[in-house]
Protein backbone atom coordinates (compact mmCIF):
# COMPACT_ATOMS: atom_id res chain seq x y z
CA UNK A 1 0.00 0.00 0.00
CA UNK A 2 1.24 3.53 -0.70
CA UNK A 3 0.33 6.83 0.09
CA UNK A 4 1.04 10.10 -1.60
CA UNK A 5 3.48 12.37 0.96
CA UNK A 6 -0.20 14.32 1.52
CA UNK A 7 -2.26 11.93 2.65
CA UNK A 8 -4.08 10.63 -0.33
CA UNK A 9 -6.17 8.38 -1.13
CA UNK A 10 -4.59 4.65 -1.65
CA UNK A 11 -5.34 3.02 -5.00
CA UNK A 12 -6.49 -0.21 -3.74
CA UNK A 13 -9.93 -0.34 -1.59
CA UNK A 14 -9.74 -1.65 2.12
CA UNK A 15 -13.03 -3.44 2.93
CA UNK A 16 -12.38 -6.14 0.46
CA UNK A 17 -9.02 -7.06 2.19
CA UNK A 18 -10.27 -8.14 4.81
CA UNK A 19 -13.91 -10.30 3.61
CA UNK A 20 -14.16 -13.19 2.04
CA UNK A 21 -17.63 -11.66 0.53
CA UNK A 22 -18.62 -9.25 -1.39
CA UNK A 23 -18.93 -5.77 0.23
CA UNK A 24 -22.65 -5.92 -1.38
CA UNK A 25 -22.89 -9.33 0.53
CA UNK A 26 -21.11 -8.07 3.97
CA UNK A 27 -23.49 -5.46 4.30
CA UNK A 28 -26.80 -7.51 3.60
CA UNK A 29 -25.58 -10.55 5.80
CA UNK A 30 -23.13 -9.74 8.46
CA UNK A 31 -23.28 -6.07 9.03
CA UNK A 32 -24.23 -5.80 12.38
CA UNK A 33 -25.61 -9.03 12.40
CA UNK A 34 -23.42 -11.77 12.98
CA UNK A 35 -19.10 -12.83 12.78
CA UNK A 36 -17.45 -13.69 9.78
CA UNK A 37 -14.56 -15.32 9.95
CA UNK A 38 -11.77 -14.76 6.78
CA UNK A 39 -9.02 -17.13 6.57
CA UNK A 40 -5.41 -15.93 5.16
CA UNK A 41 -5.50 -18.57 2.49
CA UNK A 42 -8.77 -17.33 1.16
CA UNK A 43 -7.79 -13.92 1.46
CA UNK A 44 -4.37 -13.56 0.01
CA UNK A 45 -2.99 -11.19 2.27
CA UNK A 46 -0.35 -11.21 4.95
CA UNK A 47 -0.99 -7.47 5.35
CA UNK A 48 2.70 -6.75 6.46
CA UNK A 49 2.20 -3.47 4.88
CA UNK A 50 0.43 -2.19 7.56
CA UNK A 51 1.68 -3.52 10.92
CA UNK A 52 3.91 -5.84 12.16
CA UNK A 53 6.56 -6.63 14.68
CA UNK A 54 9.47 -3.91 13.99
CA UNK A 55 6.46 -1.54 13.46
CA UNK A 56 5.78 -2.07 17.35
CA UNK A 57 9.44 -1.96 18.73
CA UNK A 58 9.76 1.48 16.59
CA UNK A 59 7.08 2.85 18.13
CA UNK A 60 8.02 1.90 22.20
CA UNK A 61 11.59 2.53 21.13
CA UNK A 62 11.77 5.60 18.97
CA UNK A 63 8.22 8.00 18.71
CA UNK A 64 8.45 8.37 22.35
CA UNK A 65 4.43 7.37 22.44
CA UNK A 66 2.74 9.18 25.53
CA UNK A 67 -1.00 7.76 27.52
CA UNK A 68 -3.46 7.43 26.57
CA UNK A 69 -2.18 6.34 23.13
CA UNK A 70 -0.80 3.17 25.11
CA UNK A 71 -1.32 1.36 28.11
CA UNK A 72 -0.64 -2.67 30.07
CA UNK A 73 -2.63 -5.04 31.20
CA UNK A 74 -1.87 -8.72 32.54
CA UNK A 75 -4.55 -11.23 32.95
CA UNK A 76 -7.26 -8.49 32.63
CA UNK A 77 -5.96 -5.91 34.91
CA UNK A 78 -4.61 -2.96 33.75
CA UNK A 79 -1.60 -1.73 35.00
CA UNK A 80 -0.63 1.92 36.57
CA UNK A 81 0.66 4.16 33.99
CA UNK A 82 4.21 4.29 36.18
CA UNK A 83 5.26 0.83 35.58
CA UNK A 84 5.41 1.31 31.95
CA UNK A 85 6.09 5.04 31.23
CA UNK A 86 8.78 7.64 32.64
CA UNK A 87 10.43 11.05 32.37
CA UNK A 88 12.60 11.03 28.94
CA UNK A 89 15.32 13.27 30.45
CA UNK A 90 16.32 16.43 29.83
CA UNK A 91 14.29 18.33 27.40
CA UNK A 92 12.10 15.89 27.47
CA UNK A 93 10.73 15.65 31.00
CA UNK A 94 7.30 15.18 30.10
CA UNK A 95 6.58 11.54 32.75
CA UNK A 96 3.92 9.86 30.68
CA UNK A 97 6.01 9.12 27.84
CA UNK A 98 6.69 4.90 26.98
CA UNK A 99 9.78 3.43 28.80
CA UNK A 100 10.81 0.76 26.47
CA UNK A 101 13.14 -0.63 29.81
CA UNK A 102 10.03 -0.50 31.76
CA UNK A 103 7.76 -2.12 28.89
CA UNK A 104 10.53 -4.55 28.43
CA UNK A 105 10.23 -5.81 31.95
CA UNK A 106 6.42 -6.01 31.92
CA UNK A 107 6.00 -7.62 28.73
CA UNK A 108 8.72 -10.35 29.87
CA UNK A 109 6.71 -10.60 33.03
CA UNK A 110 3.31 -11.29 31.06
CA UNK A 111 1.52 -8.12 30.20
CA UNK A 112 0.00 -7.60 27.21
CA UNK A 113 0.90 -3.78 25.53
CA UNK A 114 -1.83 -2.25 24.05
CA UNK A 115 -0.74 0.50 21.66
CA UNK A 116 -4.07 2.98 20.75
CA UNK A 117 -4.72 5.06 17.97
CA UNK A 118 -2.64 3.88 15.26
CA UNK A 119 -4.74 5.27 12.68
CA UNK A 120 -3.25 8.79 13.95
CA UNK A 121 0.40 7.67 14.94
CA UNK A 122 1.17 4.72 11.75
CA UNK A 123 1.43 6.47 8.17
CA UNK A 124 0.15 2.95 6.74
CA UNK A 125 -3.17 2.25 9.22
CA UNK A 126 -3.94 6.04 8.59
CA UNK A 127 -4.61 5.68 5.02
CA UNK A 128 -5.79 2.36 5.43
CA UNK A 129 -8.60 4.01 7.81
CA UNK A 130 -9.42 6.50 5.74
CA UNK A 131 -10.22 4.49 3.17
CA UNK A 132 -11.78 2.41 4.94
CA UNK A 133 -14.54 5.21 7.02
CA UNK A 134 -14.98 6.20 3.39
CA UNK A 135 -16.28 2.50 2.29
CA UNK A 136 -18.03 2.02 5.52
CA UNK A 137 -19.50 5.94 6.02
CA UNK A 138 -18.73 5.04 9.47
CA UNK A 139 -16.14 6.44 12.21
CA UNK A 140 -12.83 3.68 12.91
CA UNK A 141 -9.74 4.08 14.84
CA UNK A 142 -7.19 1.07 15.07
CA UNK A 143 -5.62 -0.19 18.02
CA UNK A 144 -2.66 -2.97 18.29
CA UNK A 145 -3.09 -5.62 21.32
CA UNK A 146 0.81 -7.31 21.93
CA UNK A 147 0.72 -10.25 24.06
CA UNK A 148 3.63 -12.18 25.04
CA UNK A 149 3.43 -16.35 24.73
CA UNK A 150 0.08 -18.06 26.84
CA UNK A 151 -0.83 -14.70 28.16
CA UNK A 152 -4.68 -13.76 28.40
CA UNK A 153 -4.81 -10.04 27.78
CA UNK A 154 -8.52 -9.07 29.15
CA UNK A 155 -11.68 -11.39 30.53
CA UNK A 156 -14.20 -12.38 28.38
CA UNK A 157 -16.61 -8.95 27.34
CA UNK A 158 -18.16 -6.94 24.85
CA UNK A 159 -17.34 -4.13 23.13
CA UNK A 160 -19.89 -1.16 21.87
CA UNK A 161 -18.28 -0.77 18.55
CA UNK A 162 -18.32 -3.77 15.51
CA UNK A 163 -14.74 -4.48 14.89
CA UNK A 164 -12.37 -6.07 12.96
CA UNK A 165 -9.58 -7.90 14.00
CA UNK A 166 -5.99 -8.84 11.87
CA UNK A 167 -3.76 -11.39 13.06
CA UNK A 168 0.06 -9.71 12.18
CA UNK A 169 2.07 -11.86 13.97
CA UNK A 170 2.15 -15.48 16.14
CA UNK A 171 -1.11 -17.09 16.77
CA UNK A 172 -3.64 -16.66 19.28
CA UNK A 173 -6.54 -18.16 20.41
CA UNK A 174 -10.14 -16.38 20.01
CA UNK A 175 -13.61 -18.02 22.35
CA UNK A 176 -16.60 -15.92 21.20
CA UNK A 177 -19.93 -15.84 22.42
CA UNK A 178 -23.28 -14.46 21.02
CA UNK A 179 -24.37 -11.19 23.00
CA UNK A 180 -26.14 -11.10 25.92
CA UNK A 181 -27.00 -7.64 24.91
CA UNK A 182 -27.92 -7.25 21.26
CA UNK A 183 -26.59 -3.75 19.76
CA UNK A 184 -25.25 -2.35 23.09
CA UNK A 185 -24.68 1.74 22.85
CA UNK A 186 -21.34 3.53 23.76
CA UNK A 187 -23.02 4.24 27.43
CA UNK A 188 -23.98 0.21 27.98
CA UNK A 189 -20.34 -0.85 28.64
CA UNK A 190 -20.23 -5.09 29.64
CA UNK A 191 -19.52 -4.25 32.93
CA UNK A 192 -22.74 -3.23 33.12
CA UNK A 193 -24.13 -6.93 32.42
CA UNK A 194 -20.61 -8.64 34.21
CA UNK A 195 -22.19 -11.53 35.70
CA UNK A 196 -24.61 -12.06 32.55
CA UNK A 197 -20.75 -12.08 30.24
CA UNK A 198 -19.32 -14.48 32.67
CA UNK A 199 -22.05 -16.67 32.34
CA UNK A 200 -22.19 -16.71 28.62
CA UNK A 201 -18.70 -17.46 28.37
CA UNK A 202 -19.36 -20.64 30.31
CA UNK A 203 -21.40 -21.63 27.80
CA UNK A 204 -21.30 -22.86 24.29
CA UNK A 205 -18.97 -20.62 21.80
CA UNK A 206 -20.07 -19.85 18.48
CA UNK A 207 -16.33 -19.40 17.70
CA UNK A 208 -13.64 -21.15 18.82
CA UNK A 209 -10.41 -20.76 16.43
CA UNK A 210 -6.83 -20.05 16.75
CA UNK A 211 -5.96 -17.29 14.36
CA UNK A 212 -2.68 -17.13 12.30
CA UNK A 213 -1.09 -13.97 10.39
CA UNK A 214 -3.47 -12.66 8.26
CA UNK A 215 -6.73 -14.31 8.94
CA UNK A 216 -9.66 -11.46 9.60
CA UNK A 217 -12.76 -11.68 12.03
CA UNK A 218 -15.24 -9.22 11.86
CA UNK A 219 -17.42 -9.01 14.90
CA UNK A 220 -20.43 -7.05 15.46
CA UNK A 221 -20.46 -5.18 18.66
CA UNK A 222 -22.36 -7.06 21.73
CA UNK A 223 -20.36 -9.82 20.75
CA UNK A 224 -18.42 -11.97 23.94
CA UNK A 225 -14.90 -12.42 23.43
CA UNK A 226 -11.42 -12.95 24.76
CA UNK A 227 -8.04 -14.21 23.18
CA UNK A 228 -4.68 -15.76 24.49
CA UNK A 229 -1.31 -15.95 22.90
CA UNK A 230 -0.06 -19.25 21.38
CA UNK A 231 3.29 -20.37 22.05
CA UNK A 232 5.15 -16.92 21.13
CA UNK A 233 4.49 -13.11 20.79
CA UNK A 234 1.28 -12.06 19.15
CA UNK A 235 0.05 -9.11 17.75
CA UNK A 236 -2.86 -8.70 16.31
CA UNK A 237 -5.09 -5.00 15.39
CA UNK A 238 -8.65 -4.17 16.13
CA UNK A 239 -9.92 -1.66 13.86
CA UNK A 240 -12.99 -0.47 15.72
CA UNK A 241 -15.51 0.71 14.15
CA UNK A 242 -18.42 3.11 15.94
CA UNK A 243 -20.99 2.42 13.91
CA UNK A 244 -23.98 5.10 13.15
CA UNK A 245 -27.14 3.86 14.78
CA UNK A 246 -31.19 4.14 14.34
CA UNK A 247 -30.70 5.75 18.22
CA UNK A 248 -28.90 8.63 16.85
CA UNK A 249 -31.62 9.24 14.43
CA UNK A 250 -34.10 9.31 17.71
CA UNK A 251 -31.76 11.71 19.32
CA UNK A 252 -31.76 14.04 16.01
CA UNK A 253 -35.77 14.16 16.36
CA UNK A 254 -36.15 14.25 19.32
CA UNK A 255 -33.50 17.09 19.59
CA UNK A 256 -35.81 19.41 16.96
CA UNK A 257 -38.65 19.03 19.23
CA UNK A 258 -37.39 21.15 21.65
CA UNK A 259 -39.25 23.73 19.46
CA UNK A 260 -42.82 22.68 20.50
CA UNK A 261 -44.13 25.01 23.22
CA UNK A 262 -46.76 22.08 24.52
CA UNK A 263 -43.34 19.94 24.92
CA UNK A 264 -41.64 22.76 27.19
CA UNK A 265 -44.51 23.69 29.63
CA UNK A 266 -43.96 22.87 33.35
CA UNK A 267 -45.83 20.03 34.68
CA UNK A 268 -48.28 20.48 37.35
CA UNK A 269 -47.74 21.67 40.86
CA UNK A 270 -47.29 18.24 42.76
CA UNK A 271 -46.79 16.35 39.37
CA UNK A 272 -50.41 15.89 39.63
CA UNK A 273 -51.94 13.60 37.26
CA UNK A 274 -48.42 12.19 35.84
CA UNK A 275 -50.31 9.95 33.73
CA UNK A 276 -52.17 12.61 32.08
CA UNK A 277 -49.19 14.26 31.42
CA UNK A 278 -47.36 11.60 29.80
CA UNK A 279 -50.42 10.53 27.60
CA UNK A 280 -49.75 14.58 26.49
CA UNK A 281 -46.67 14.33 26.05
CA UNK A 282 -46.66 10.81 23.48
CA UNK A 283 -49.21 12.22 21.93
CA UNK A 284 -47.56 15.82 20.96
CA UNK A 285 -44.31 13.82 20.00
CA UNK A 286 -46.51 11.95 17.63
CA UNK A 287 -47.97 14.96 16.17
CA UNK A 288 -44.70 16.57 15.75
CA UNK A 289 -42.80 14.01 14.40
CA UNK A 290 -45.66 12.86 12.25
CA UNK A 291 -45.86 16.24 10.45
CA UNK A 292 -42.48 17.82 10.68
CA UNK A 293 -39.97 14.68 10.39
CA UNK A 294 -37.53 15.64 7.80
CA UNK A 295 -34.80 12.67 6.47
CA UNK A 296 -33.16 14.94 4.51
CA UNK A 297 -32.26 17.24 7.72
CA UNK A 298 -31.22 14.23 10.00
CA UNK A 299 -29.11 12.82 7.43
CA UNK A 300 -26.96 16.17 7.66
CA UNK A 301 -27.00 15.86 10.60
CA UNK A 302 -25.68 12.15 10.84
CA UNK A 303 -23.05 13.34 7.70
CA UNK A 304 -21.89 16.42 10.41
CA UNK A 305 -21.54 13.58 13.11
CA UNK A 306 -19.96 11.44 11.18
CA UNK A 307 -17.26 14.38 10.04
CA UNK A 308 -17.09 15.23 13.46
CA UNK A 309 -16.06 11.60 14.53
CA UNK A 310 -12.96 11.21 11.99
CA UNK A 311 -10.07 13.62 11.21
CA UNK A 312 -9.31 14.29 7.72
CA UNK A 313 -5.78 13.64 6.34
CA UNK A 314 -2.71 15.80 8.08
CA UNK A 315 -1.40 18.76 5.94
CA UNK A 316 2.47 19.35 5.82
CA UNK A 317 2.54 22.64 7.24
CA UNK A 318 6.22 24.08 6.59
CA UNK A 319 5.64 23.20 2.81
CA UNK A 320 2.68 23.93 2.27
CA UNK A 321 3.51 27.70 3.01
CA UNK A 322 6.56 27.27 0.85
CA UNK A 323 4.83 26.48 -1.91
CA UNK A 324 2.12 29.13 -2.01
CA UNK A 325 4.05 31.37 -3.44
CA UNK A 326 5.00 28.78 -6.26
CA UNK A 327 1.50 27.49 -7.32
CA UNK A 328 1.28 28.60 -11.39
CA UNK A 329 2.51 25.26 -12.29
CA UNK A 330 1.12 22.79 -9.26
CA UNK A 331 -1.24 20.56 -9.50
CA UNK A 332 -4.07 20.32 -6.85
CA UNK A 333 -6.71 18.23 -5.08
CA UNK A 334 -9.56 18.21 -2.04
CA UNK A 335 -7.87 17.41 0.63
CA UNK A 336 -8.54 13.97 1.55
CA UNK A 337 -11.33 13.50 4.50
CA UNK A 338 -12.04 16.92 4.50
CA UNK A 339 -15.98 16.50 4.53
CA UNK A 340 -17.41 19.68 3.49
CA UNK A 341 -21.08 20.81 1.85
CA UNK A 342 -21.44 23.69 -0.10
CA UNK A 343 -24.13 26.81 0.47
CA UNK A 344 -24.98 29.21 -2.45
CA UNK A 345 -25.87 32.94 -1.50
CA UNK A 346 -26.41 35.60 -4.28
CA UNK A 347 -22.86 36.81 -4.17
CA UNK A 348 -20.85 33.71 -2.81
CA UNK A 349 -20.38 29.98 -2.36
CA UNK A 350 -19.52 28.89 1.02
CA UNK A 351 -17.78 25.87 2.02
CA UNK A 352 -18.79 24.98 4.94
CA UNK A 353 -16.09 22.17 6.99
CA UNK A 354 -15.84 20.67 10.36
CA UNK A 355 -14.41 23.55 11.66
CA UNK A 356 -14.66 26.41 9.55
CA UNK A 357 -16.24 27.70 6.68
CA UNK A 358 -14.51 29.83 3.76
CA UNK A 359 -16.33 31.95 1.36
CA UNK A 360 -15.21 32.68 -2.13
CA UNK A 361 -17.03 34.64 -4.45
CA UNK A 362 -19.92 33.02 -6.75
CA UNK A 363 -18.03 32.76 -10.04
CA UNK A 364 -15.58 30.04 -7.83
CA UNK A 365 -18.73 27.59 -7.88
CA UNK A 366 -18.01 25.36 -10.39
CA UNK A 367 -14.56 24.68 -9.70
CA UNK A 368 -14.91 24.40 -5.51
CA UNK A 369 -17.93 21.64 -6.90
CA UNK A 370 -15.91 19.98 -9.01
CA UNK A 371 -12.99 19.46 -6.67
CA UNK A 372 -14.90 18.15 -4.03
CA UNK A 373 -16.15 15.86 -6.56
CA UNK A 374 -12.74 14.62 -6.78
CA UNK A 375 -11.46 16.80 -9.70
CA UNK A 376 -7.82 17.10 -9.86
CA UNK A 377 -6.69 20.19 -11.65
CA UNK A 378 -3.67 22.75 -12.37
CA UNK A 379 -3.80 25.34 -9.95
CA UNK A 380 -3.42 28.25 -12.77
CA UNK A 381 -6.73 26.41 -14.68
CA UNK A 382 -9.86 25.63 -11.92
CA UNK A 383 -12.80 24.77 -14.02
CA UNK A 384 -14.35 27.88 -14.82
CA UNK A 385 -11.74 30.22 -14.09
CA UNK A 386 -9.40 32.52 -15.49
CA UNK A 387 -5.98 32.02 -14.64
CA UNK A 388 -5.45 34.98 -12.53
CA UNK A 389 -8.58 34.35 -10.70
CA UNK A 390 -7.66 30.33 -10.44
CA UNK A 391 -4.63 30.92 -8.59
CA UNK A 392 -6.00 33.38 -6.35
CA UNK A 393 -8.97 30.56 -5.83
CA UNK A 394 -6.53 27.76 -5.57
CA UNK A 395 -3.82 30.04 -2.96
CA UNK A 396 -6.48 30.71 -1.02
CA UNK A 397 -7.82 27.21 -0.56
CA UNK A 398 -4.62 25.53 -0.09
CA UNK A 399 -3.65 28.29 2.81
CA UNK A 400 -7.10 27.43 4.39
CA UNK A 401 -5.90 23.20 4.30
CA UNK A 402 -9.09 22.69 2.18
CA UNK A 403 -6.83 21.80 -1.28
CA UNK A 404 -3.36 20.25 -0.74
CA UNK A 405 -0.46 20.31 -3.29
CA UNK A 406 0.20 16.92 -5.27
Amino acid sequence: MTNDPEGGPDARAALPRLITVTPEAFAAEYWGRKPLLARAADLDEDFADLFSLDAVDELVANRAIRTPFVRMANEGDLLAPGRYTSPSGFGAEVGDQLDSDKVLAEFAGGATLVLQGLHRTWEPLRGFTRTLIDELGHPAQVNAYVTPASSRGFDPHYDVHDVFVIQIHGEKHWVIHPPVHEDPLSDQPWSDRAPDVAAQAEGAPAIDATFAPGDVLYLPRGWIHSATALGGTSIHLTIGVAALTRWDIVEQLVAGLKDDPALRGSLPVGLGDVQAAVAGAVEAISSRLRGSADGASVAAALDRKLRASTRPAPVRPISTVERLGSLDGATVRWREGWGARLERTTTEVRIVGRAKTVSLPLEAASAVEALLGGAVSRAAELPGLDRDSSLVVARRLVREGVLVVL
